[in-house]
């Protein structure tokens, strides 16, 4: 696992970026200690956003891109800046992704994997 504090080539969201494409994942966790963990989520165009509820409570930046979101019943349009709080356990996912979607992720407390 990568992280910030062990690896000085990941100080921003840049070069997590590039990281991720390497991997060819979607998702690329770039920090992980017990109370939180952090990573970069992009979604292309059209796509459509596969993720599930999670155990611990979420907060996600959109840095760029377009799209709706639903967390439970509640339906939003974000763009960069957009913050998004989701409970632990809530429904939620992208959709209507119009332009690739950038999104910072923070779990708190770290993600179970």
């Amino acid at each position: 696992m990568n992280s910030v504090q062990d690896n000085d080539s990941l100080t921003d969201v840049e070069a997590v970026e590039r990281q991720r494409v390497t991997s060819g994942k979607s998702y690329l966790e770039f920090l992980r200690v017990a109370s939180m963990s952090a990573g970069l989520y992009v979604l292309p165009v059209g796509d459509i956003d596969p993720q599930s509820s999670h155990a611990e409570d979420e907060l996600y930046y959109v840095v760029r891109g377009r799209a709706r979101f639903r967390s439970g019943e509640e339906h939003r349009t974000v763009g960069p800046g957009s913050l998004l709080f989701v409970a632990a356990r809530e429904s939620h996912r992208f959709y209507d992704i119009l332009e690739e979607l950038q999104v910072l992720v923070f779990f708190a407390p770290a993600e179970t994997l």
